[in-house]
C-alpha cells in the first residue's frame, strides 16, 4: 500500500500578493466613527449596580465612561478608563469582552446583543492618544527607587502607578522592545499600526520611568542586587517556558512553537517574506492556537486546521474567537490527541492523532487513529513559568503550582519583592488581569515605602 502523505513539504514565503496580505492583516475591528459611538452609547442603561463594572478585572467605571461619551466628552471618558487601566487602549482591542463585561451586560441578558463596551473603550482611548497629551501628572518626588523586571502589561501598569505616586522606576526587560505579550504575543490583526509601541510611549510620558532593554534576570540583573540597590522590586516575568507536546517526531523540521512564531511574525518588516506551509495544523485550544491559525491563513496557507484534544465547549478560546477562526477559513477538529508527528527526510509531512472521548468525567483514548497531512505544525499547548533568576536567593522565591506564590497584595515570600501577571500562581493569562496585578502591587509598594518613611522619621 502506498504512503498517502506528500513527499515534498511546501513551505515558502510570498504566497499572496501585497493587497491580499494587507486585507488579511487589517484591523479585526475597525474603530467606531463618532456617530456610531454616540448611537452605541445611547444603548447603555447606565445601571446603578453595573454588572459590567463588576466583571471587569480592573473595575473600570463603565457606565460613567459611556455616559461621558454620550455627553460628547470622549477625553473625559478616556481619563475614567485610564485611571483604572492605563493599558485600556490595548485591552479594548484584545480583551475577551464577550466573556467579561459584555457577557453580563443587561442588554446581552435581555436581548442577546450587549452594548459594545470594548469598541466604546477604544473610541475614547484612541481620542485621548490622538491629542498627544498625557492625562495624569506625577506627585512630588519621593526619592524612592523601584526596580521592575519585565516590561509586559503587569510591569508597565506597576511602573506607571508608582511613577504617578512620585517614585522613580527602572524597568529591565530581556527583549529589545518593551510591551511583553502586547508586543510579541498577540495577533497582528488585533493590534495594527504599531499600537503596542505607541501605547508604551504614551504610558512613559508620565515621566520618572527608565526602560532598560536587553537585560535578563539571572544574566544581566539579579534579585539580590536589585534588593540592595532599590527600595522595592516587582517581578512581571510572564511565562518564558513552552510546554512540550510529548509526541514522537516533535523535533522534525516544520514543527514550531506557536508563541515564538507569532513573535517572529509581529517583528517581521515584510509579511511577504515570512514562509508558511500550504497545509498547516495547529495543536491547541486557546487564544494562541486561534491567532496562529488565523494568521497562517492570512499569509496564504490553503488548508489550516486546529486540532484540539477535547470538545468544542472545553476550548479556552471563546466561542467568538472560534467564530473568527471559522469565518477566516480555519477548520476546527475536536477530540484529537496528537500521537506522533510524521516526517519524511527530517521534515513534517503529517500528524497522527488518536481520537478521544470523555469517560466518567475524564479524557480517555479510544485507540482509533486519524492522520492529517501537514507541511507545517504549530504547537500551542500552553506556556510554563521559568524560575531562572528567581532561585538564587537561598531557598529561592516560593512557588505554588509551578508559578510564584503571592498574597492578595502581590507580595512574594521574599521581603521587598512583589510579583504579578502570568508568572504568579493566580495568573489568568489575560492582559487585563496582569494590568490589575501591577496596579495592586504598586499601591501596596507605595504603602510599604510610605510606612517605612514614617517609621524612619520617628
Amino acid at each position: 500500500m502506498s504512503d498517502p502523505l506528500p513527499k515534498r513539504p511546501d513551505i515558502r514565503p510570498g504566497r499572496l500578493p501585497a493587497e491580499a496580505l494587507a486585507a488579511g492583516f487589517a484591523d479585526l475591528h475597525p474603530p467606531l466613527e463618532k456617530h456610531e459611538a454616540l448611537v452605541e452609547a445611547d444603548r447603555c442603561y447606565f445601571c446603578y449596580d453595573a454588572p459590567c463594572m463588576n466583571a471587569c478585572p480592573t473595575t473600570i467605571d463603565i457606565p460613567l465612561f459611556i455616559r461621558e461619551i454620550q455627553a460628547g466628552n470622549p477625553i473625559g471618558a478616556a481619563k475614567t478608563i485610564l485611571s483604572a487601566n492605563i493599558l485600556g487602549g490595548m485591552c479594548a482591542r484584545v480583551c475577551p469582552t464577550e466573556t467579561l463585561c459584555e457577557e453580563v451586560c443587561v442588554r446581552q441578558v435581555a436581548e442577546g446583543k450587549p452594548v459594545k463596551i470594548g469598541m466604546l473603550q477604544r473610541f475614547a482611548t484612541d481620542a485621548m492618544m490622538a491629542t498627544g497629551r498625557h492625562p495624569f501628572r506625577r506627585s512630588a518626588p519621593t526619592g524612592r527607587r523601584v526596580a521592575i523586571v519585565g516590561a509586559g502589561p503587569a510591569g508597565l501598569s506597576c511602573a506607571h502607578r508608582l511613577a504617578m505616586l512620585g517614585h522613580d522606576v527602572t524597568i529591565f526587560d530581556a527583549r529589545e522592545k518593551a510591551g511583553g505579550l502586547n508586543e510579541y504575543g498577540i495577533a497582528a490583526y488585533k493590534t495594527t499600526d504599531d499600537f503596542a509601541q505607541r501605547e508604551v510611549a504614551f504610558l512613559l510620558e508620565i515621566g520618572g520611568i527608565v526602560v532598560e532593554t536587553g537585560k535578563a534576570l539571572g544574566r544581566d540583573v539579579h534579585i539580590a542586587e536589585l534588593r540592595r540597590d532599590f527600595d522595592a522590586v516587582f517581578l512581571g516575568l510572564g511565562l518564558a517556558g513552552v510546554n512540550a507536546l510529548g509526541a514522537d517526531g516533535e523535533a522534525a523540521g516544520g514543527s514550531h512553537d506557536a508563541v515564538a512564531w507569532i513573535a517572529e511574525l509581529r517583528q517581521t518588516g515584510d509579511l511577504a517574506e515570512l514562509p508558511v506551509g500550504r497545509r498547516v495544523v495547529v495543536i491547541g485550544g486557546g487564544m494562541t492556537a486561534i491567532d496562529a491559525a488565523v494568521q497562517s491563513k492570512a499569509l496564504g496557507a490553503e488548508e489550516v486546521t486546529i486540532a484540539y484534544r477535547r470538545g468544542r465547549d472545553q476550548m479556552k478560546a471563546s466561542a467568538y474567537e472560534q467564530e473568527v477562526a471559522v469565518t477566516r477559513g480555519v477548520h476546527l477538529r475536536f477530540n484529537l490527541q496528537p500521537k506522533r508527528i510524521l516526517a519524511e527526510n527530517g521534515h513534517v509531512v503529517g500528524i497522527e492523532f488518536e481520537r478521544t472521548r470523555i469517560e466518567i468525567g475524564r479524557l480517555a483514548l479510544t485507540g482509533e487513529t486519524v492522520t492529517i497531512e501537514a507541511d507545517q505544525v504549530f504547537k500551542a499547548i500552553g506556556q510554563s513559568f521559568s524560575p531562572q533568576g528567581t532561585d538564587g536567593e537561598g531557598a529561592g522565591i516560593a512557588l505554588e503550582g509551578g508559578r510564584i506564590r503571592v498574597d492578595s497584595a502581590r507580595r512574594t515570600s521574599l521581603d521587598g519583592v512583589w510579583a504579578g501577571g502570568d508568572c504568579i500562581s493566580e495568573g489568568e493569562d489575560l492582559t487585563v488581569v496582569a494590568v490589575e496585578d501591577g496596579k495592586i502591587a504598586a499601591l501596596d509598594i507605595h504603602a510599604a515605602l510610605t510606612a517605612a518613611e514614617k517609621v524612619a522619621a520617628e
